[in-house]
């Protein structure tokens, strides 16, 4: 089964610049990594990912790799990607959650929370795992920043999903409160789950980073925008008739 979230009901105004402006350095920085050798990519990966240990001073990083201070690894690595579809699904999720969310925050105040939520999610992570000596590379931690603010800012909102089970396609309105809290609710057993200081999906950082994106954003939001606005289109139905493009 594939689910995967097409696009929102969400009102909006004005270009979402920061959003597109995050998505582009993304992309950037990962097809100058997707050049490189593989042994330069890993030199790439600890010389701005985040360790752990590092960052903890419990480990030192040869001479060669250590381009910036370990703090600001929690920011550098925001921008790393270990692969395609490790890009692909963060920007996925960051443009179709990123774009309200900043149009609710505005830009600068948009951009302050995502690396806000970033920093908090790099540092759940390494709190969790400190002796950890992999670095953690992605975006997902500052992204499930936005998805905790979405939810925030319009639970009774509805993302169209498109469902492919075996033959079977359809696209179905999901409400957002139940997409993201089934996410959540995923990632939240899957860091319960992992062992620490083992490598894998940095599924602490997902929790950390939703959780400070719930508790920031009423702090964050302009003056005047309202939460928890009325649903604007019609849950569970198929095939729903589309408001606004994909791409717009």
């Amino acid at each position: 089964m594939l689910a995967l979230p097409l696009y929102d009901d969400y009102p909006r105004s004005g270009t979402p610049a920061v959003t597109y402006g995050l998505i582009a350095a993304c992309a950037a920085v990962f097809l100058w990594q997707d050049g490189l050798d593989p042994q330069a990519a890993d030199a790439v990966a600890y010389t701005y990912g985040m360790v752990p240990a590092v960052l903890f001073g419990d480990a030192e990083l040869p001479a060669r790799m250590r381009a910036v201070p370990p703090w600001a690894t929690v920011f550098t690595s925001m921008f790393l990607h270990g692969g395609w579809l490790h890009l692909l699904g963060n920007m996925l999720y960051l443009w179709l959650f990123g774009r309200g969310v900043e149009s609710a925050l505005g830009g600068a105040r948009y951009l302050l929370f995502y690396f806000i939520c970033g920093a908090a999610a790099g540092l759940t992570q390494a709190l969790v795992s400190p002796a950890a000596t992999i670095p953690m590379i992605g975006a997902s931690g500052a992204i499930a920043g936005v998805l905790g603010a979405y939810l925030v800012l319009h639970p009774r909102g509805n993302v169209v999903v498109l469902i492919w089970i075996f033959v079977l396609v359809r696209l179905v309105t999901v409400p957002a409160v139940i997409l993201l809290g089934i996410w959540f609710f995923l990632q939240l057993m899957s860091a319960l789950a992992a062992p620490l200081n083992e490598p894998g999906v940095a599924t602490w950082a997902h929790v950390g980073g939703f959780i400070v994106g719930v508790v920031l954003t009423p702090f964050f939001r302009r003056p005047g925008v309202p939460m928890m606005p009325p649903a604007r289109t019609t849950p569970f139905s198929l095939a729903p008739p589309r408001r606004r493009g994909p791409w717009g």
